[in-house]
């Protein structure tokens, strides 16, 4: 009897001279707390080229939240918290979104046309799922483990980013809110920005809302575990540039600051 020869297994979607699929940012630190940025970089596997994307699209909002991995970066200074940040574009796999989802490898985003995700073969969607999303929420997942050894239930923040205009209008919150039934955080942290920095436009739950479940990483490692969240969406006309990514990692930090000196915060939430 003869038996068929197996398939080679495909080349590795990440080369030797690839980045990993995500970084860190003071992985060690204290905080009871673990900073996310689910899509912090615009950057595309060798192996892929330029995803047959209009080069300018891959500055845009569609590839990357602008101005979001600066900020994570520096809140994670400031709260002395590790940070996990995405290694590769959304529009490769997006980390916040399942895998099985239509929207985790778009064909078409915001009009642009993604040649590259055409046609993808079974095979090929699992490749990327296997090199680029399950390392960064295994990461993630030990992460928070760890903080349990402080804490019981220990936070997560992620930190977004959203456009300033919309279909053609300018959208007034200055900075998210981003809460799911579990408003601890974000209703601490709006309190201290009315006080704090009353010139800010904040918005509770808007652009988008925290109880919609189109998303991934707070859907899994926060609210299942009763792990106390938020979600930063902050406009990218104002983090564009490093003195707007200071400024408002500043301006977050203070926020969280009262909120995360709470012990009674890191409880399991219990509706």
């Amino acid at each position: 009897m003869t038996t068929a020869p197996a398939e080679p297994a495909s080349a590795p979607l990440l080369g030797p001279d690839d980045p990993p699929p995500f970084e860190w940012a003071r992985e060690a630190g204290g905080a009871p707390v673990v900073v996310c940025c689910d899509h912090a970089s615009n950057r595309v596997p060798k192996a892929l080229g330029d995803l047959g994307a209009v080069a300018a699209a891959m500055e845009r909002h569609i590839a990357y939240d602008i101005g979001a991995a600066g900020v994570a970066r520096r809140l994670a200074d400031l709260l002395d918290a590790p940070a996990i940040l995405s290694g590769y574009s959304r529009l490769v796999i997006d980390i916040n979104r399942d895998p099985d989802d239509f929207t985790s490898i778009r064909e078409i985003y915001d009009r642009v046309v993604v040649a590259g995700n055409r046609r993808l073969s079974a095979a090929d969607r699992a490749q990327r799922a296997a090199e680029l999303f399950q390392p960064y929420h295994d990461a993630l997942a030990a992460a928070l483990e760890a903080k349990r050894r402080r804490v019981s239930h220990p936070a997560l923040i992620s930190v977004h980013s959203c456009t300033d205009v919309y279909k053609g209008v300018q959208r007034p919150w200055h900075v998210g809110v981003l809460s799911n039934e579990d408003r601890r955080m974000a209703e601490r942290v709006m309190a201290t920005l009315a006080v704090a920095h009353p010139d800010l436009v904040v918005g509770d739950n808007k652009p988008y809302s925290g109880l919609d479940s189109f998303g991934y990483t707070i859907e899994t490692h926060a609210r299942p575990h009763g792990r106390p969240n938020v979600l930063f969406e902050v406009r990218q006309d104002l983090i564009r540039t490093e003195e707007g990514q200071a400024r408002f990692a500043e301006i977050l930090a203070e926020a969280l600051g009262p909120c995360l000196a709470e012990p009674g915060l890191f409880n399991a939430f219990d509706g």
